[in-house]
């Protein structure tokens, strides 16, 4: 079981970038998802969150208007389109995946960014320059 984050790199203020979670040797469907990111020197901070069901997604109110989580079920995928980005959306994001059977969807959308996380995937480096 392991999730794969890619997609990031350097781009410009105001400019955009789509990130995406892969899900390899289990169903997203099964799983509720979490984009989490680490700025240099700074905790690691929920960004978005997207239930099973994919009812209700949640954003931190630093990305909110400027980031979208979606899922593409037949390709067992889930992306953060990033834009109008900012230089302090700078950090290293990773997506996080949480079993239906811990949390309803409804659970996990109270919650998602306190949720006790089964798999983490190793990060991807989003880079914004002013």
């Amino acid at each position: 079981v392991q999730l794969q984050a890619s997609g990031g790199g350097l781009a410009q203020s105001g400019g955009s970038l789509r990130l995406s979670c892969a899900a390899l040797g289990f169903s997203l469907d099964d799983f509720h998802i979490g984009w989490f990111r680490q700025a240099p020197g700074k905790e690691r901070e929920g960004v978005s969150c997207i239930s099973r069901s994919s009812m209700s997604p949640s954003y931190a109110d630093s990305v909110k208007g400027r980031f979208t989580i979606s899922k593409d079920s037949a390709k067992n995928m889930v992306y953060l389109q990033m834009s109008s980005l900012k230089p302090e959306d700078t950090a290293v994001y990773s997506c996080a995946a949480v079993g239906f059977r811990r949390y309803s969807s409804s659970q996990f959308n109270t919650r998602c960014f306190t949720a006790g996380y089964d798999y983490w995937g190793r990060g991807t480096l989003v880079t914004v320059s002013s």
